[in-house]
Order: C-alpha cells, then structure tokens, then sequence
C-alpha cells in the first residue's frame, strides 16, 4: 500500500526517527519545522531522498500551512492513504512557564494541523500529547491509566500546569474530531522521550552527558535529590506511533500511554551516564528548585500493550550508551 506520512516538527526527536524510518521502507514523507529546538542536521541521511519533501515551516504560519496542504492534495491522488503526525510542540521545561508560546504551538497549531487533515480527506491523524497531563498525580503502584482521573496542580501554585492544560485540551480535539466520524486517529501521551540526536543540552539526559564529558561534573536541581522517572528512547516512541497508525481498531479518539517500566533516580541516572563516559565518580552540586515538578512518574502501559502488541527494545543503558557514542563522533 503506498502512503503519505505528513509530520509537523521533523526535526525533532520523535519526528525525525519517524521520517528517516519511513523514508528508509519506501514511503513519502511531508515534513516540516521551525527548528525552535532542533535543526536540519536530524534529518540529514535523507534531506535529498525524492521521497522526503522538507520545508522550514511554522505551524503557526498559515501562508506556509497553506502550501503545505496544497501540496498534500497534489501528492494525495498518488497514493492509498494519507497519515497526519503532529509531533509539532514547545517542550522543553523552560517554556512551560511562558503560557503564550505553548499554547501557541501546542494548541492553536494542533487544532489547525487536525483541521488541515480533515480538510484534505487524510485518513489517520495522530496527535503527540504528554505525560505532563498527569501534572502531580502522576505515580500510584502499577503506574497511571488513561482510564484515572487527572489532578493537576493550581494556578497559583506553578505556571508549569498550563503546558499540561494545553496537551490535555489537543486530546479533546482530538476525541471529538473521531466521534463526529470527521478522521480516525488517538493521542499518545510519551514519557520523557529522548535521542542520541537531541540538539538541546538542558533536557535532563544529554545536560547530564554534556555535562561530564566535559569536566567529569553536573549540576542539577535541588529537586533531582529526590526524583525518579522512566525514559523513553525515539525509537520506542516511533515504534509506538506506528503501532496505533496502522492499528484500525486503536484509532478511536482516546488516548494512550507510552513509557518504559524501567524506573531511575536522577543520582543513578547521572552514574549511569558517567559509566558509559569512563567517569568512576561523576561529582554532582545541587543548585535551583523547580515548582510543580513530580518525585515521580510512572506510567501503566497495559492498554497499548494490549491492542497493538507494541513493547519498548530500547533499555536505557543501552540507549545512554547510543548517545555517547554519538557525542564522541
């Protein structure tokens, strides 16, 4: 069956495994992004495939938006099946706070994106949301479900909850686009996604690698004293996306959580990285406290388990071991 996969933020984490895993089994690929926290160098192995058709797009730009789905409509009559991933979002810790830019992006640009899709007829649309959406609520014995109701934090309490507030909104878009018969698709809810090719130092894994191949220290926030969470390598997140776009019966508007049951504390995490680095003793300051920030989250994984038969490959010793194999390229 021929497909046209069409990805807002292609340059990202997720988006540019997807593109270069798409592009390598044969199938064209639309893609596009701003490179707010990526850049071309993501996608470079296939940036001159016929297959792989990029432009420096803004979601947000609707002249840009325009040609995108003129584009989509001309490729359209080519092939069996046309699949929307918006891996398009602002998530990086430091703008959680600035309510402006995530919703900007996150919401606004998704509800085009998803109207974009229906518009042109495609026939998946897969929305990349959170785990963010469990806000402090996110850890009970045998992870959170889909199913349990979310307990975010106040307003006054952190900023931080609006970023969570935004994705959670883009999975209502989303089940109401599948319930008025317009599309078929889900959200997906990841966990603390990471990539051997990730360009920005101040997520929590290449801040730590950066860190210690430079002087054999780190330093992280007060709260990493007491922290612990799961990571998920692109490969797995890709894998996942793929698993619920080519399964019929998952793309019914709800959500899924995708996660390793692989749980670390930050302290280990850092003599992990260091490890892999040769560094025996990996010297660590504390300095900062971040507000609304969980000691824990772990997520139940059972329901996408369960209807695609999906399973993370990737361990995160041997995904830490990915990424300083590349910072030592």
């Amino acid at each position: 069956m021929k497909k046209l996969y069409v990805i807002s933020g292609a340059t990202g984490m997720t988006g540019s495994e997807l593109s270069k895993m798409l592009i390598n089994e044969g199938f064209e690929v639309i893609g596009f992004d701003n490179f707010f926290a990526s850049s071309i160098k993501t996608v470079e192995e296939i940036k001159d495939n016929p297959l792989f058709s990029f432009f420096e797009y803004d979601i947000n730009n609707k002249m840009q938006m325009h040609e995108i789905k003129e584009l989509v409509l001309q490729k359209k009559i080519n092939v069996d099946s046309v699949i929307y991933i918006n891996c398009a979002a602002v998530v990086h810790t430091e703008h959680f706070y600035h309510i402006d830019r995530t919703f900007e992006t996150n919401v606004l640009g998704m509800k085009s994106f998803l109207d974009q899709a229906i518009d042109v007829g495609a026939n998946v649309y897969i929305n990349c949301s959170t785990s963010e959406v469990y806000s402090m609520q996110s850890w009970k014995e045998g992870g959170v479900k889909e199913s349990d109701f979310i307990t975010m934090a106040n307003a006054e309490h952190s900023q931080r909850t609006s970023y969570a507030t935004g994705k959670l909104i883009t999975e209502f878009f989303m089940k109401d686009a599948v319930d008025k018969n317009l599309i078929k698709g889900c959200s997906i809810r990841f966990a603390n996604v990471y990539s051997k090719a990730e360009l920005y130092p101040k997520h929590i894994i290449p801040h730590i690698i950066t860190s210690l191949a430079k002087d054999g220290k780190v330093e992280l926030l007060e709260n990493s004293r007491k922290n612990r969470r799961t990571f998920l390598h692109n490969i797995d997140s890709c894998s996942a996306v793929r698993a619920l776009a080519d399964t019929e019966s998952a793309l019914d508007g709800s959500v899924y959580n995708v996660a390793t049951d692989e749980e670390i504390t930050i302290i280990d995490l850092v003599k992990l990285c260091g490890k892999k680095l040769g560094i025996d003793h990996p010297q660590i300051t504390f300095n900062g406290y971040r507000e609304s920030d969980p000691e824990r989250r772990v997520l139940n994984t059972e329901k996408i388990r369960t209807k695609t038969n999906w399973k993370p490959v990737i361990s995160l010793e041997k995904g830490i071991e990915m990424c300083v194999m590349e910072l030592k390229k």
